[in-house]
């Protein structure tokens, strides 16, 4: 009998550890339903708001005759009504109007880096039409919604060319603010150089601020290791006039760009960006600029530094800041590679604080 009762113990002892068991396993195999699920549904409010960005874009293209340009009017009703309140980055004796009479050139022409395109400025966007200023993000040749074929954007002024047509197309005493990011500093001071009297101040946001006969792709060198390694790293280069021929353009994998551009970016700007990268032109990387000390070195230059930043580390930013003086140097904390920002507030004061300087 006693027998009997050891192996009645035995056998709930049994029992009870592949209930166990099984609790756990289901346990596990919702979380995981419960993760995917998430997943699916982050993916799928970033695909619907890449789409939306890029129908806006379409529909302000249309509207204002401008190929490749996202622009929310400031006369519109929704910003009319933020422009009631007075923005963060005012102090609070400082009104406004005072602030736009004051100020001199009210355009910004967001420009955005490698791989990016005018949808990573669209947190940035709204700060600065609350504090009743006009940005203007531009999609570079080949990115975006532009339907430019990366692999046929060869030279600098190919990748640049959006950019070029804007600035012809202001009158002879009109001025912009220029803003770029990463590679996208490259184009600025492209433009720099060639239309001097149309940029009233150029912002480098963790940007390539090359010297004279540098490539952008130098910038980059640092982080690498060297190029001859990049260029072996054939899993991320992309061959589009064939394998014969040297690379036309490069995209990292998915993991890579989590590792190198958002490691401080919410979930939701990541998944946007998942969907919304394009190759990046290898060609304009690797072309050496030409800048000139009367035309480009007259230009009122900016650098503002991205302290966690692991796609150009602080330590190079500071080196191009050395190598090539900017006028004022400022810092982010806690901000990664992309424009989106875990605090986009922080880019915006800064942006408004370099507009405001005589």
């Amino acid at each position: 009998m006693g027998n009997a009762i050891c192996m009645n113990k035995k056998g709930n002892s049994s029992t009870s550890n592949n209930n166990g068991s099984r609790s756990k396993r289901m346990m596990v195999e919702r979380s995981k339903r419960r993760t995917s699920m998430e997943e699916e549904l982050l993916h799928k409010q970033a695909l619907t708001l890449a789409i939306q960005h890029h129908q806006n874009q379409l529909t302000q293209s249309q509207r204002f005759g401008e190929g490749n340009i996202s622009r929310r009017g400031i006369g519109s009703t929704s910003s009319r009504r933020r422009n009631n309140n007075l923005s963060e980055s005012f102090s609070a004796n400082k009104q406004l109007p005072e602030f736009l009479e004051n100020l001199k050139t009210k355009k910004f022409v967001l420009i955005h880096g490698e791989g990016f395109g005018a949808w990573c400025w669209y947190k940035t966007m709204s700060q600065l039409e609350e504090a009743g200023l006009q940005p203007i993000a531009l999609d570079l040749q080949g990115s975006g919604i532009n339907l430019a074929d990366t692999n046929n954007v060869k030279t600098l002024a190919e990748y640049s060319k959006p950019l070029i047509v804007y600035l012809q197309t202001l009158q002879d005493d009109e001025q912009v603010i220029l803003v770029g990011h990463s590679s996208g500093g490259a184009c600025v001071s492209y433009a720099l150089e060639h239309f001097p009297k149309k940029v009233s101040k150029a912002i480098f946001l963790c940007g390539t601020m090359i010297s004279n006969g540098q490539r952008p792709f130098d910038v980059f060198v640092a982080e690498l290791g060297s190029a001859e390694l990049f260029m072996q790293e054939s899993n991320f280069l992309i061959y589009g006039d064939g394998k014969e021929k040297p690379p036309t353009g490069f995209m990292f994998e998915k993991q890579q760009m989590h590792g190198l551009y958002f490691n401080q970016s919410p979930a939701k700007d990541i998944a946007l960006a998942m969907v919304s990268m394009r190759p990046i032109p290898l060609g304009p990387m690797m072309e050496k600029l030409s800048l000139t000390p009367e035309n480009y070195g007259t230009g009122r230059r900016f650098y503002i530094q991205t302290l966690e930043d692991h796609a150009l580390s602080p330590d190079v930013q500071e080196k191009l800041v050395r190598e090539n003086p900017p006028e004022g140097v400022f810092k982010i904390k806690g901000s990664d590679h992309c424009p989106f920002f875990s605090k986009p507030q922080s880019l915006h004061k800064i942006l408004l604080e370099i507009a405001q300087i005589p």
